[in-house]
């Protein structure tokens, strides 16, 4: 049986280092969950402060990580448990990012929809250079409602 459970940023960090498709774990959070599935952890979230500036407002929070070990409903279970989670902490809204090509199954599930399509890119520029170590194509903003 599926199950949540706390867990450490740095737990849930090492999950994501070692499970997750293209991103690498996030510097900080405000709070992380798993979900295990008899007593092994098959999935984390991390939330924390959303990344766009224009969003961060007090009130908003972003899921940065969700990353299973490909478990069925796993994803879903979490996206929830966050939302819920943020509301109990007192938050308005909480968001999080897809890739344009992933569809998103998880965050219907637990009742989000797409706010808007970003233009997506590099974050690389002449005042600021970086590498980026992630894909570079369009996402879709969800909420959760």
């Amino acid at each position: 049986m599926l199950t949540l459970q706390p867990i450490t940023f740095g737990e849930a960090r090492e999950f994501v280092k070692r499970h997750h498709i293209h991103h690498l774990p996030p510097v900080g959070c405000k709070f992380c969950v798993a979900v295990s599935l008899d007593g092994l952890v098959v999935g984390v979230a991390i939330v924390g402060r959303p990344v766009a500036r224009g969003l961060d407002n007090g009130w908003t929070l972003e899921v940065t990580r969700c990353c299973t070990n490909t478990t069925r409903d796993v994803a879903s279970m979490l996206y929830g448990a966050c939302w819920r989670a943020a509301k109990a902490l007192g938050y308005r809204r909480l968001v999080t990012y897809t890739l344009k090509s992933e569809r998103g199954t998880a965050l219907i599930a637990a009742g989000w929809r797409v706010l808007y399509e970003t233009r997506g890119g590099s974050w690389n520029c002449k005042g600021r250079p970086r590498v980026d170590h992630h894909p570079t194509e369009q996402k879709l903003l969800w909420e959760a409602i």
